[in-house]
């Protein structure tokens, strides 16, 4: 398909499909926590992507090898791949799915943040910064208030943060090192061949393995290698590679709001006044953070 200029009718439809995705991605890792410890489970995601990945690129015909100068940086990235999901997987065993993806969700703000100091040309506007202030108010406050019901874990809120941090590194990486001349295919590739790697290493450094696993959680745990990992995030690159990128980023503000509903819906989570006020803060925030700016109209002379 040829690249488009704006979000059409089958890009709204699929980013709203992607998002919704995501959103129910934090339920199944809620659940499949009950079977596998968080760490081991995440790095047994990642092996199984590997393999899906790499039948999707020997059908396509891609080229694995990378090129010498992009190899340190793909080592970086999969180091903080491994790191992000480590510190996610965690929060979801120790908090709710409501409190870990409003802080998870928050990772446009840390993006934007990081760009302003590490990529030149993509300042923060006035417009941006009240964006990410609105943002940021969100997060402490989701992280703060301790009152608001559930499991609220001060310890899994705090790995929620440093989960969205490490995501939004993932992104400046990829955008400030040698990454960016390497298909976002090949990216992938090698983030959950190397994150396979590292988190099975460490998994035992986490506690026992195996928890009390039972059908459903196997369901779960195919889930996650086959629909989100290997068809969820192809289909999420393919989307940046067909639209404009600030388009496709302005509907992340959906998943926190369709994690939030998810988990009072399936768990019963108990949604009180702060998660919906760091939510809608949240919300708000990464819309004006991702909001295109007004074309300039020529005045007439």
């Amino acid at each position: 398909m040829p690249t488009k200029d704006h979000i059409d009718a089958f890009g709204a439809v699929s980013l709203v499909g992607l998002a919704l995705l995501l959103a129910f991605n934090q339920v199944v890792i809620k659940v499949t926590n009950e079977a596998f410890q968080p760490v081991f489970f995440a790095g047994a995601r990642s092996a199984g992507a590997v393999v899906c990945i790499l039948l999707w690129m020997k059908w396509r015909r891609l080229r694995l090898i990378l090129p010498r100068n992009v190899i340190p940086s793909a080592l970086i990235i999969g180091l903080v791949f491994s790191a992000e999901f480590i510190m996610l997987f965690i929060a979801l065993d120790l908090t709710t799915v409501s409190r870990a993806s409003v802080i998870f969700y928050s990772m446009p703000l840390w993006m934007a943040l990081g760009a302003h100091i590490f990529i030149p040309g993509d300042r923060l506007t006035p417009r941006k910064s009240l964006g990410l202030s609105l943002a940021f108010i969100g997060v402490a406050w989701a992280i703060i208030d301790r009152g608001d019901g559930g499991e609220a874990s001060l310890l899994g809120d705090l790995c929620a943060l440093g989960a969205a941090i490490g995501w939004a590194a993932t992104g400046l990486l990829v955008k400030a090192t040698p990454l960016k001349t390497v298909r976002p295919e090949v990216q992938l590739f090698y983030q959950v061949l190397i994150s396979g790697v590292v988190l099975l290493a460490v998994a035992p450094l986490f506690g026992p393995l195996i928890r009390d696993p039972q059908p459903i959680h196997y369901v779960g745990l195919a889930f996650q290698i086959v629909v989100v990992v290997t068809f969820g995030f192809i289909f999420w690159l393919w989307l940046m590679s067909l639209y404009p990128a600030s388009g496709v980023a302005s509907f992340s503000f959906l998943s926190p709001v369709l994690s939030v509903l998810l988990g009072w819906l399936l768990l019963d989570e108990h949604v009180g006044a702060s998660i919906l006020g760091a939510l809608t803060l949240v919300a708000v925030g990464i819309v004006l953070i991702n909001r295109s700016p007004r074309a300039q109209v020529p005045q007439n002379v």
